[in-house]
């Protein structure tokens, strides 16, 4: 607690991070410090640490940018009189808090931070008010991820009339699935498959890919393995660009930057001999290999329905019957 005359923490921080803009230390678009990395530098709770990136971006400092985090604004040198029209704009005193800005609020510290970061506290921190408000709008955190993810896959709907044939339909829903998990990575991170999340909005998904499957004498048993075989597809590659997010969050480290600090000991593996093919492959790529998860989703998007061909227009078989068990 801070005592008498003394600021509190969470300004300490802010001002430390303000003197870093204002000093050019930190210049437009730079990234600063995560709520995890001003845990790790000043020792405060993590609570403490959104509360001082939620002052400085309601002073226009900084802004928050989806899969990128917290950056400095390049509003940086808005007049005090502006900033104290941002702040009395922002006052909770003048916008009545509801569960929609709550969801909102936890979007943004998910999308930015991952779920990690994300607490009541957090959001309450955000939004500006006291700790316990968002408590009665919203019954706990695993409510509001529900919540924030019934959000999220509401963000995207199918046409009224649908595309010709199975293979269009399903295309164009795997695609939107992508694009809900690219914006928002963290919902790969909420359920497994064998836990699926009954949501209204994700039902949305599922209806549509049953629908483009209904009407080719499938069993359905089978209708529902090509329906999660396609969600699953789009989650497990989304689950990749979470765990890159936190990685990132954590370390501090960039994808580059990583793999840079690897070259050495890539450069082991090669010359080991153990490993001919990775090495011839891995030999080959002159400038490397850069994992781009957009055109890996299209680049495996095709061979998958390729596959989904053999079984809904009769070519191949349907999932294989389990072996017959064996007593002893």
């Amino acid at each position: 607690m801070a005592g008498e005359g003394e600021q509190p923490p969470y300004l300490r921080i802010a001002g430390e991070i303000r003197r870093r803009v204002t000093s050019g230390e930190l210049a437009p678009g730079d990234r600063v410090p995560s709520t995890r990395g001003i845990v790790k530098e000043w020792g405060v709770a993590l609570a403490t640490a959104t509360k001082a990136l939620t002052t400085l971006r309601l002073e226009g400092v900084v802004e928050t940018l989806p899969r990128v985090g917290t950056v400095v604004s390049d509003r940086t040198a808005a007049s005090p009189a502006r900033t104290r029209v941002r702040r009395d704009e922002e006052h909770p005193r003048e916008r009545e808090l509801t569960p929609e800005r709550i969801v909102a609020a936890a979007m943004e510290i998910a999308d930015s931070e991952g779920l990690g970061a994300l607490s009541m506290r957090a959001v309450a921190a955000r939004l500006g008010v006291a700790a316990m408000s968002p408590y009665r709008h919203v019954g706990g955190k695993d409510d509001l991820v529900l919540l924030m993810a019934d959000a999220a896959f509401g963000e995207a709907s199918y046409p009224a009339v649908p595309p010709d044939g199975w293979r269009a339909r399903l295309e164009l829903g795997g695609r939107t699935l992508w694009s809900l998990f690219r914006r928002h990575p963290w919902l790969a991170q909420l359920a497994p498959l064998t836990r699926p999340l009954l949501l209204p909005n994700l039902m949305v998904h599922a209806e549509w890919a049953l629908a483009a499957l209904d009407g080719h004498d499938l069993a359905p048993a089978t209708m529902m393995d090509l329906h999660v075989l396609l969600y699953g597809y789009a989650q497990g590659l989304a689950a990749g660009l979470e765990q890159e997010s936190q990685a990132a969050a954590t370390t501090g480290v960039s994808e580059d930057g990583w793999m840079e600090q690897q070259a050495t000991t890539l450069a082991a593996l090669v010359r080991s001999g153990r490993y001919p093919v990775f090495s011839r492959v891995a030999s080959a790529l002159d400038d490397g290999y850069e994992l781009r998860f957009d055109e890996l989703f299209e680049f495996g998007l095709g061979p998958l329905l390729d596959g989904f061909a053999g079984i809904i227009e009769g070519g191949g078989p349907g999932p294989a019957a389990p072996a017959p068990s064996v007593r002893r």
